[in-house]
């Protein structure tokens, strides 16, 4: 059977230089993580899958079709991509900006129906921006505002969605929110989706279904959170400033190694 997402080995050069090398995945409904240290070629990957890196080498297919082949309305509306860096006006109400995610299944002039609506409601309430959805965007914080980009991502209903660091400016608690929404979605009954997200946030990358070790443009691991060849990986790519250990109820913690010793380490939940 055909995986949602697939790489072959996939290659991109950028200016020259190699950033992706033989790089091969499968994505299927579950969230994965997407994890590696800076420069490690995250962002550039996740551009790849979603269409808009071409590789130098390799194919990104799917459902089994060459991701390229696909005309865009087509893969919008299979395919939902948030950049690392959203742009849209300020202008816009949050209720406004959610409704884009719509624009896939209606075209710029096609007018919504109860499923439209739905689905937008649906995905404020997810992202629990209800109670300012009348506000603008230039009016909320960083965090407000990438709430509000998430929900015209989920808006979509597309079943794989591809988001680069998705808890930029995010608080702690919406950042576990954010985490056990993921899960959930991930398992839904209605629609399970395949959730691919770039995290810098390490511990909450360990509360994903899969954790993908990237390090200068290669796959180092690919696995649960709980394995301990995929633990080591990510130890050994974060060059021994990280520790994982396990907690009461067996899931991974994670915590700095700092140089006054193993005693000094600090904890990160």
């Amino acid at each position: 059977m055909s995986a949602l997402l697939q790489a072959e080995k996939l290659g991109v050069r950028l200016g020259g230089r190699e950033v992706l090398t033989d790089l091969g995945l499968r994505i299927d409904a579950g969230w994965t993580a997407l994890v590696g240290p800076n420069g490690a070629g995250k962002s550039t990957l996740l551009r790849a899958l979603a269409g808009l890196q071409p590789p130098s080498r390799g194919r990104v297919t799917l459902q089994g079709r060459a991701l390229r082949s696909i005309p865009p309305a087509e893969r919008a509306r299979s395919l939902a991509w948030l950049a690392q860096q959203g742009e849209v006006t300020g202008e816009l109400t949050v209720r406004e900006t959610v409704e884009l995610g719509r624009i896939a299944h209606l075209g710029l002039l096609g007018t919504p129906g109860p499923a439209d609506r739905a689905a937008v409601e649906r995905a404020i309430d997810l992202t629990e921006c209800r109670e300012w959805q009348d506000r603008r965007l230039h009016e909320l914080s960083g965090g407000e505002r990438q709430r509000v980009l998430l929900a015209r991502v989920l808006a979509t209903e597309a079943p794989l969605l591809l988001l680069d660091e998705p808890t930029t400016h995010l608080d702690a608690p919406h950042q576990v929110a954010l985490a056990r929404m993921f899960r959930r979605l991930a398992r839904d009954g209605r629609q399970a989706r395949a959730i691919l997200s770039v995290l810098h946030d390490l511990p909450v990358a360990l509360r994903a279904d899969r954790l993908l070790v990237l390090a200068r443009g290669r796959l180092c691991a690919d696995g649960a959170p709980t394995d301990a060849a995929v633990q080591a990986a990510l130890v050994q790519v974060f060059e021994g400033a990280i520790r994982i250990e396990t907690d009461d109820r067996g899931a991974p913690r994670l915590s700095l190694a700092l140089d006054d010793g193993p005693d000094d380490a600090q904890e990160l939940r």
